[in-house]
């Protein structure tokens, strides 16, 4: 069905629970020749392609192996530093591979702090009172869902664009929310969401809606 991920967002604007569910991966594998062109810089603990773009990698992407062998931070796996063997003229040709980085929890923290005041301008800016915000943002790889509640927690879910009754898989997800979490003695509210009932009967959700399609649920 393609769901990426779920997302709670307090009433305060902080990020309290984030479930990756399905993150399509995008990797590209290419052999080099020296000098290389693609020019990288070492940013949170990654190594990542701050100038060039050719073979669908991209500006931002980060480097995942280099002859199949994989790079953690700026080491390989045997304890090379790769950006010295990507200086050094007579290890090329080299296979190198790129692919989109995963987030980490501090840029879903960032992120979700981020959609909070755009939520509140959209409600501010329509013409009429009582808006509901944004419900729905749309681009050419993702859609985003947004159920707000009664009390001002937000559930989001990122999916394929072309899916169609997402509405209806926040609202159960909030029954879920409600079920476990809130009936939890204690869960406090505007904390981070940790209960494993919670965990897994969202899991359960999503994989059947992900097998037999949102209607089903």
């Amino acid at each position: 069905m393609g769901i990426y991920g779920v997302y709670i967002v307090s009433k305060s604007g902080g990020l309290i629970f984030n479930y990756d569910y399905t993150v399509p991966k995008i990797e590209t594998e290419q052999t080099f020749s020296y000098p290389l062109d693609l020019k990288l810089a070492y940013e949170n603990n990654r190594l990542l392609v701050s100038f060039g773009q050719r073979d669908n990698i991209k500006v931002g992407h980060v480097l995942l192996a280099i002859n199949g062998m994989p790079v953690s931070g700026k080491k390989l796996e045997d304890g090379k530093d790769a950006l010295d063997m990507l200086d050094d003229a007579a290890n090329y040709p080299l296979n190198l591979k790129f692919g989109r980085p995963k987030m980490t929890v501090n840029e879903k923290i960032f992120l979700a702090s981020m959609f909070y005041p755009l939520f509140a301008i959209a409600s501010q800016l329509s013409p009429e009172p009582r808006s509901s915000g944004i419900e729905t943002l749309e681009a050419d790889t993702f859609k985003l869902q947004c159920f707000q509640t009664l009390t001002g927690v937000k559930f989001m879910v990122i999916a394929d664009p072309t899916h169609v009754g997402l509405e209806q898989l926040l609202k159960k997800i909030y029954e879920l929310y409600s079920d476990f979490a809130l009936k939890n003695p204690f869960y406090s509210l505007e904390m981070p969401i940790r209960c494993e009932l919670f965990d897994t009967n969202l899991q359960a959700l999503l994989e059947q809606a992900d097998k037999n399609g949102i209607s089903s649920i």
